[in-house]
């Protein structure tokens, strides 16, 4: 019974160290088989988040079926009414150039790679959508993309 508790024990522990206070939002939407379509969105709803002045971070979550060594990302901010605030175009390196290596941390044949955003979102931004501008109909190898936002 000892080292049942110990194990027990031992395990909160590094959940609970492995669990941070600095993000206000964070959510990653899974895609189905692996496979981004052009035409799929993925939509955030931040609620009542104001999220201006705050450190934004776009993930993406990939395998090494990806076949590019970037990714076109187009990034899009609307209000409570659906008015566009912002519409911006990322381009986030996957692999390294040169040697082929996964960039990020993961483990096996998938990886995470963040990138913080290059602006800040409006006071008013409720909404967030991720769109896929690779040119594919359907782009393998993504398993999944989000937006989290960092307390400053």
């Amino acid at each position: 019974m000892n080292k049942l508790t110990g194990i027990l024990f031992l395990g909160l522990l590094t959940l609970s160290i492995s669990c941070s206070n600095d993000r206000l939002f964070e959510e990653f939407q899974f895609l189905p088989n692996q496979n981004w379509s052009n035409t799929d969105s993925l939509n955030f709803n931040l609620g009542t988040l104001e999220p201006s002045g705050k450190t934004s971070l776009i993930g993406l979550r990939f395998n090494e079926s990806y076949p590019f060594s970037n990714f076109y990302l187009r990034v899009i901010s609307k209000d409570s009414s659906g008015t566009v605030l912002e519409n911006q175009l990322l381009n986030i390196p996957l692999f390294n150039s040169k040697s082929g290596e996964p960039l990020g941390k993961g483990f096996g044949s998938t990886y995470t790679k963040y990138d913080t955003l290059p602006f800040q979102f409006s006071p008013s931004t409720r909404e967030i959508v991720l769109l896929q501008y690779m040119r594919q109909e359907n782009l393998k190898g993504i398993e999944a993309a989000g937006i989290k936002i960092l307390k400053n």
